[in-house]
């Protein structure tokens, strides 16, 4: 009887086992989906993301173990490999050194143009109507009884002006609406900037000479004004295009090794790098309280003419290296991108460029998040939650 008992215990039916194994696979679908949502539920934690960030850093650059477990004739070839590497990057260098060859080379026929459209916004030159002309796009035209409208607004808007006598020269803050549209450089910007930037007439890209060390220099051209009395204020970046020798495979094309400002004339009492404030002092034994006057640095997008210096021995603390990274990142962006497109920021059609380049993070966790709920109610075995 005891054999049959254990036979009865270990042999099923057959329909039996299918609802085991459906069982089991509803257990493991429903362990699937809590793992899922914690996991989401850890990525979406900061401290999180920034412990496996931090874990992660400290991986890179270190041995797999793969390596060390390597024959020692393999390691050798290996080796070779790596100083075939390092020639590559030699090779890179000196292509990017004709890079910047040929840039110095087009910045000379792009000058004109440049030229041409500061004399338009400074109002030493007034365009043609041939060359005010714009083709719109399909999407953008509009009907003719939108044109008449825009038409008869336009008249009546003129007329005003006239009997104002307004007559702006040029393209009124031209440079200055650059800045405040891009976030880069609208965060440096203060309210005390905003008026000596609306004399800010044109910005220009300089390349050092050929033969000389690689470096570019940006000069701020300005108006006679109240503030100062350059007219020309520059900021030269020192860039090096050769591989480290003590990390050559780190090599990715120049980089910026420093950079030196200029110094800036200001008119007495019109320095807004500087403000004035007044504190009070206790005397200890008398009792008395006097105030006292002090001069400290200010916000302002002019201590960008003023950058850390960077010593020979190149070690700066980290507030200095915080500064100068973002330094070198607001000085690329004017060279690549304000001064060769500056009519489309001033527009913001550039703006929204740059924004497409970046995909909303947002959006694309909602996405998930409603695929996973499509995914539910496709479930035959789901159950809303009540």
């Amino acid at each position: 009887m005891a054999d049959l008992d254990n036979k009865d215990q270990t042999e099923m039916d057959p329909a039996d086992m299918e609802d085991v194994e459906e069982v089991e696979e509803e257990e493991t679908g429903e362990d699937n989906s809590k793992a899922r949502q914690l996991t989401m539920q850890m990525m979406q934690n900061p401290q999180i993301l920034a412990a496996l960030q931090e874990r992660l850093d400290g991986l890179v650059g270190s041995p797999s173990g793969y390596m060390e477990s390597l024959p020692k004739v393999v390691k050798r070839r290996v080796n070779a490999l790596k100083n075939l590497q390092v020639k590559c990057a030699h090779i890179e260098a000196k292509f990017y050194e004709e890079v910047h060859e040929l840039e110095r080379k087009y910045a000379a026929l792009y000058q004109p143009l440049f030229d041409k459209r500061s004399d338009i916004v400074r109002a030493s030159y007034e365009p043609t109507d041939e060359e005010c002309e714009w083709k719109q796009d399909e999407e953008e035209e509009l009907t003719v009884s939108k044109q008449e409208e825009m038409k008869e607004k336009a008249k009546v808007e003129e007329e005003k002006k006239d009997e104002e006598k307004e007559d702006p020269k040029g393209i009124p803050e031209f440079w200055l609406t650059v800045f405040k549209n891009v976030d880069l450089l609208s965060e440096m910007l203060q309210e005390h900037d905003e008026p000596i930037l609306k004399h800010l007439q044109d910005i220009k890209v300089k390349f050092s000479d050929a033969g000389q060390p690689m470096s570019f220099t940006l000069e701020f051209h300005f108006e006679a004004n109240d503030f100062f009395t350059n007219t020309v204020l520059t900021k030269t970046y020192k860039m090096r295009s050769e591989p480290d020798e003590s990390d050559p495979f780190s090599f990715d094309g120049p980089e910026i090794m420093g950079c030196t400002g200029c110094t800036i004339d200001w008119t007495k009492g019109k320095n807004v790098t500087l403000k004035t404030i007044k504190k009070k002092q206790k005397h200890k034994g008398r009792g008395t309280v006097r105030t006292v006057t002090k001069t400290v640095p200010n916000d302002s997008f002019f201590n960008f003419f003023s950058p850390p210096e960077v010593p020979e021995t190149g070690d700066l603390d980290e507030d200095s290296e915080a500064v100068l990274a973002a330094d070198f990142e607001i000085g690329h962006f004017i060279r690549e991108r304000i001064v060769p497109r500056a009519v489309l920021y001033f527009t913001g059609e550039a703006i929204e460029d740059d924004d497409d380049d970046y995909d909303e993070e947002g959006e694309e966790a909602d996405d998930e998040e409603g695929e996973e709920e499509a995914d539910e109610e496709n479930d035959p075995d789901y159950e809303p939650k009540v």
